[in-house]
């Protein structure tokens, strides 16, 4: 079993930025993938980015690419997510999730394992 515990989440304006964290915990997290995705209201959960556990390999979903980056601490068993050049359509509930394994890079919300409580970002006008 693998705890993830996130933070960093707010609200910003439009153009702002905001960096996420995940830590996860558990004898076989870091033996894990670790990805975030998004679920705005009304809509279904989406996958937003992924690394590899060793951070050899780093994808992005189209909606997010450029804006956001990635990355991982092992040391820490910690994933980050920072988002730059926010718009409103950003806005939704962000979560962590990790998995076993990862499709061409992706990280598809069916291959999730665990995830985290989630952590509310609102992008203002």
């Amino acid at each position: 079993q693998v705890e993830l515990v996130e933070s960093g989440g707010g609200l910003v304006q439009a153009g702002g930025s905001l960096r996420l964290s995940c830590a996860a915990s558990g004898r076989s997290a870091s033996a894990y993938n670790m990805g975030w995705f998004r679920q705005a209201p009304g809509k279904e959960r989406e996958w937003v980015a992924s690394i590899r556990w060793d951070a050899k390999s780093l994808d992005y979903a189209d909606s997010v690419k450029g804006r956001f980056r990635i990355s991982i601490d092992n040391a820490k068993n910690t994933v980050y997510l920072e988002m730059n050049s926010l718009q409103p359509e950003d806005t939704a509930v962000y979560y962590c999730g990790v998995s076993a394994r990862l499709s061409g890079g992706r990280m598809p919300v069916s291959t999730v394992n665990y995830w985290g409580q989630g952590t509310q970002v609102t992008v203002s006008s």
